[in-house]
């Protein structure tokens, strides 16, 4: 007879892009005002109501049939402010789940959208965080910023954890090969912090003690693929697995771009979240969260993400990207 998955000790750890995230209140240090009731984007009070109530379903539901419970970590992008975020958890769907909020404003983006944490208060104890922030200066350029970078050290369920939430710079300024340069040197950037956290490169190690390895999480819209440049050539020589790469499929991302899925929303572990040490938490599978309800039913954009917008119309769905998971699972 199988086991139950629900008979093993394990916890679901996410990452969501919630496409644009906002309230409905004007905000004069960022361009948010398409985003109120007289903007182009017509944003009123129940369109709000209604993302939070879409966005907190489909939270609620990630890893769901394998470990039977919310999940424990969520990585967020594009989100206004710590204000949405606690709109978000104390949606019905979410409330339950006890979430606390680790938030930086992210002052480069003119925009206003950040990233963030939200974790399980009973099963991730919060040690220290910090935004790091990243200068994607090019040769001959001006001063150029790109979104914090949000690092996170803690306990997930006793066992240390350090957690990197990014939101890299995207490609619709001059397309894919004319901006690699810049998420080249953000996972640059994002290599040096984590050099300077595990100088003795403890996270290549599987055999260390539940509490002295050094186990890292990167996860994130990357607004790259796995075999992009600086996934594969900047973070994964370097003690990495890119544990969601496999979910790529020509008929499967997280994203579709002009009908050509992208799986830009990625989570890769430490080498020593691939372990056998009696106690630890090791990683054990991987998926995208792209239920049917996440999804467009009819027409030419069918099984695409089921989007809040499409330019300036409003569609009333969830996000333009799917979320990604991974099930960590007591050794």
């Amino acid at each position: 007879m199988a086991i139950s998955q629900q008979a093993f000790e394990q916890y679901t750890v996410a990452f969501y892009n919630l496409e644009n995230l906002f309230d409905v209140h004007n905000d004069e240090h960022i361009l948010d005002q398409d985003f109120t009731a007289q903007g182009r984007k017509q944003w009123t009070p129940q369109r709000y109501q209604k993302k939070l109530q879409k966005l907190s379903e489909a939270i609620s539901k990630v890893g769901i049939l394998q470990t039977g419970k919310l999940p424990a970590i969520i990585g967020v992008a594009e989100v206004e402010n710590e204000k949405v975020l606690e709109d978000l958890i104390q949606q019905p769907k979410l409330v339950k789940g006890d979430y606390g909020i680790i938030h930086y404003n992210s002052p480069p983006d003119e925009r206003g959208i950040d990233v963030a944490l939200l974790y399980s208060k009973k099963i991730f104890t919060v040690q220290s965080s910090t935004p790091i922030a990243v200068d994607v200066t090019m040769p001959n350029d001006e001063p150029d910023r790109t979104r914090d970078i949000l690092y996170v050290k803690g306990f997930l369920s006793g066992m240390p954890l350090h957690i990197y939430v990014n939101h890299w710079p995207s490609r619709r300024d001059g397309g894919a090969d004319s901006t690699n340069e810049k998420r080249v040197t953000v996972a640059k950037q994002l290599m040096s912090h984590i050099n300077n956290v595990d100088p003795q490169n403890d996270r290549t190690n599987q055999e260390k003690h539940l509490l002295e390895g050094t186990n890292i999480i990167i996860m994130g819209d990357f607004n790259d693929d796995p075999e992009n440049d600086s996934i594969r050539n900047e973070i994964l020589p370097h003690g990495f697995q890119n544990v969601t790469a496999p979910l790529k499929k020509f008929h499967r991302g997280s994203l579709n771009h002009n009908f050509k899925w992208n799986l830009f929303d990625q989570i890769m572990v430490s080498d020593s979240l691939i372990n056998d040490v009696p106690d630890a938490l090791y990683f054990h599978q991987a998926d995208i969260f792209d239920d049917i309800m996440l999804r467009q039913w009819k027409g030419k954009y069918r099984g695409q993400p089921a989007r809040t917008f499409v330019g300036k119309t409003y569609k009333g769905g969830y996000s333009d990207h799917f979320p990604v998971f991974m099930i960590l699972r007591r050794n």
